[in-house]
């Protein structure tokens, strides 16, 4: 979810000690975005938004703890919990040739390679060998959601002016 120049990074899921520890599921590869100084936005589950700066993170399983200036407790940490974590976009940083951030990839129109519409890019997942485009047609004339393997075989272009993918995909797609 994308709004306002903010990105969402994360997910707070639960809490860890009594210290204020936050458990996020992180959505980025980067733990960049989680040092110590960094400005984080939160936003609960009613919209209500506050801005904190992180005072330290670690990995923790597939998760990372994270330390809020303010967080004190493990009560307030509670209050947190099912909240989503922002970071501004101008933060991120600049990527090499052929490579996006996967929240310029989500909402893309994809095309086969004949030209035809396929549907609309909903979201990405990572798999150990590559990532995965999540694919719907948002019209609902194609009753099912693809799945294209983010693969240079596969991705003949990506135009993030026209806001177009052009595909072509493996047999039994």
């Amino acid at each position: 979810m994308e709004d306002k120049g903010f990105f969402s990074i994360g997910k707070i899921v639960a809490t860890h000690g009594i210290k204020g520890a936050l458990k996020v599921y992180p959505y980025t590869e980067s733990l960049s975005f989680y040092e110590p100084g960094n400005q984080v936005l939160v936003r609960d589950s009613k919209g209500k938004e506050k801005t904190f700066i992180i005072q330290s993170a670690r990995p923790h399983q597939r998760n990372i703890l994270v330390f809020l200036e303010g967080v004190t407790g493990c009560n307030l940490a509670q209050t947190l919990i099912g909240s989503e974590l922002y970071s501004e976009k101008a933060e991120l940083p600049e990527l090499e040739e052929g490579a996006y951030y996967w929240l310029d990839i989500i909402g893309l129109s994809v095309y086969a390679a004949d030209k035809s519409y396929i549907g609309q890019v909903q979201s990405v997942f990572r798999t150990g060998s590559n990532d995965v485009f999540v694919v719907t047609d948002p019209s609902g004339e194609k009753n099912s959601e693809i799945l294209i393997p983010a693969l240079e075989s596969v991705i003949l272009e990506i135009d993030l002016e026209k806001k177009t993918m052009r595909v072509d995909l493996p047999e039994g797609l």
